[in-house]
């Protein structure tokens, strides 16, 4: 595969798992909105790392490590705002992986946080496709 459709393969996972984190807030599962938004923008990121830095995504979870590296190749700055979601749906990742944590952070994931970081999720995630077209 060349990195056009590397990057594909990953866009098409990433819109799966927003449409999902969609999903998940209508059906009320409000800790998985978050952990399905984590998911699509951590697969977006990973499209944009193949097609502007290497040939393979890096297998790490922390999005906002991945998006600086896209970010840094293109001398872009990215705003702080998108940084502190970024970062906020990985600590939610990480700690959600665990039985333990889950049940702690189930309570902290209500309706209106949900739609909250699914709307902001949304966003960012208008804004990762619109890096790609910088290279075209």
């Amino acid at each position: 595969m060349n990195k056009q459709d590397k990057y594909s393969y990953w866009l098409d996972a990433a819109e799966y798992d927003i449409v999902t984190a969609e999903s998940m807030l209508n059906s009320g599962r409000y800790l998985y909105v978050v952990f399905m938004c984590q998911q699509a923008l951590e697969n977006l990121a990973k499209g944009l790392y193949i097609y502007f830095v290497g040939d393979e995504a890096p297998r790490v979870h922390i999005i906002s490590y991945i998006l600086t590296e896209v970010t840094d190749r293109l001398n872009i700055r990215v705003d702080e705002d998108i940084f502190t979601l970024l970062d906020k749906l990985s600590a939610y990742y990480l700690q959600g992986r665990y039985p333990t944590y889950k049940e702690k952070i189930s309570k902290l994931v209500n309706k209106k946080e949900a739609m909250e970081i699914l709307e902001k999720s949304r966003e960012v995630f208008v804004w990762m496709q619109t890096l790609k077209k910088l290279k075209e």
